[in-house]
């Protein structure tokens, strides 16, 4: 990248963890998010589990004149998006119009405002069409986060969505940092809520990557020998991404890292004889940033709990820092697959991580002999950290690696 592309705010509304501080004390502690389902009867449905986001009421963080035309997600991803602008010492209110310009959003989005779209569908097919909201025609769109983001702190920059499943929140956080290299001063990507609702998760338990089991501790085991699949959660995290020069201009004192190199590739088409792709990006994001494979210290890995995947990313990984070269954690087994807000998540994990000089661990696993990674299980590893490598990878082929590392900020 040609200009520095750096962190200055966090917001992170997570099943373990409900704020910057809380998420990052319970992830280092081993505290779990992941529970049975509360927000609607699972009784019927073989998956049970979920990372649900304990104790969240929108009034108490929202005005009432949004809450009746936003799904959770976009109540969750506001709440997430007024903390990090906050963590950054952003006043939107105070910005002029000129600089409203100098300011956009990047969110991703795997399912957009599913929970709102299908209570005004059931009531359409029940009672009809004088029953569904007028707020349906956008509360349940992709780019719904986009658009409530920016209009709620009046950011009027170049802005988008990017919609590629697991992979889509570190694919927001790469376009938000091509925004900021081409002029854009602050960008908020922000990597959109997943609910853990019926209709989500029908694909995912058709195709047999959702977890059926009913013990949190023992339903989602990435590079376990019991892994069968992983629990789906809710949540995610937001950065404020901002031009480096453009940060000291504003006299910002202190950043959480720099976002110095992102890579994504497609997987070929399956049967076709040809290598997956996640390795590649590996490599495209550690030549986008100028790195060695030996300037990394911490992988921080997607982790599918899918034998097949599982040994996919076990192999690029090694392949690339060596066998068992770099130290791999999975922080996600306390809080469920966030969809596209997991890797944002990781991300902000990974900065985390490198300030406290502290690898979160891998909880629950048994590393199965059959990968050569240096998994961290058990406990935090304390360890100096200065560069993390944060995997992400897609349902139908999508890979994305994004490299972040520490900033000597004076």
């Amino acid at each position: 990248m040609t200009s520095q592309a750096v962190v200055t705010g966090l917001g992170v509304v997570s099943p373990n963890g409900f704020g910057v501080t809380d998420y990052w004390n319970a992830t280092c502690g081993g505290k779990s998010g992941i529970g049975r389902i509360t927000r609607f009867d699972a009784r019927r449905y073989p998956a049970k589990l979920a990372g649900e986001v304990a104790g969240f009421n929108a009034s108490d963080h929202l005005p009432s004149r949004l809450i009746p035309q936003t799904d959770r997600m976009t109540q969750l991803a506001l709440v997430s998006a007024d903390d990090a602008l906050a963590d950054a010492d952003v006043r939107t209110d105070e910005a002029t119009p000129e600089s409203q310009f100098g300011m956009g959003v990047v969110t991703s989005s795997s399912c957009g405002g599913f929970e709102f779209g299908q209570r005004e569908l059931q009531n359409l097919w029940s009672k009809g069409g004088q029953y569904v909201s007028a707020y349906q025609s956008f509360a349940w769109f992709y780019a719904v986060n986009t658009g409530q983001i920016s209009i709620r702190h009046g950011m009027r920059g170049p802005s988008g969505v990017l919609v590629s499943d697991q992979a889509g929140g570190l694919d927001a956080l790469g376009h938000a940092c091509r925004l900021v290299r081409n002029g854009t001063d602050l960008s908020c990507p922000v990597a959109s809520t997943r609910r853990s609702a019926r209709g989500v998760g029908s694909p995912h338990l058709a195709s047999g990557s959702l977890s059926v089991s009913e013990e949190p501790e023992r339903a989602y085991l990435p590079f376990d020998t019991d892994a069968a699949g992983h629990v789906p959660g809710e949540g995610g995290a937001l950065l404020i991404i901002e031009n480096a020069d453009a940060a000291r201009r504003r006299g910002v004192t202190r950043v959480y890292g720099e976002i110095c190199g992102y890579g994504a590739t497609f997987d070929p088409r399956p049967a076709s004889g040809r290598e997956p792709t996640l390795r590649k990006a590996i490599e495209i994001a550690l030549d986008n940033a100028g790195m060695l494979p030996e300037d990394i210290d911490v992988v921080f890995a997607d982790a599918a709990a899918i034998p097949e995947l599982d040994e996919v990313e076990a192999k690029a990984i090694s392949e690339v820092f060596g066998p068992r070269g770099v130290p791999v954690t999975a922080p996600k087994t306390m809080t469920g697959r966030l969809a596209s807000g997991a890797a944002a998540l990781d991300v902000a994990t990974a900065l985390l991580a490198i300030r406290a000089g502290v690898i979160p661990p891998t909880t629950n696993v048994a590393l199965s002999p059959d990968y050569d990674i240096d998994l961290v299980v058990q406990g935090p590893r304390h360890t100096p950290l200065n560069a993390a490598v944060v995997l992400a990878r897609g349902h139908g082929g999508f890979n994305s690696a994004v490299v972040v590392r520490s900033v000597d900020w004076n």
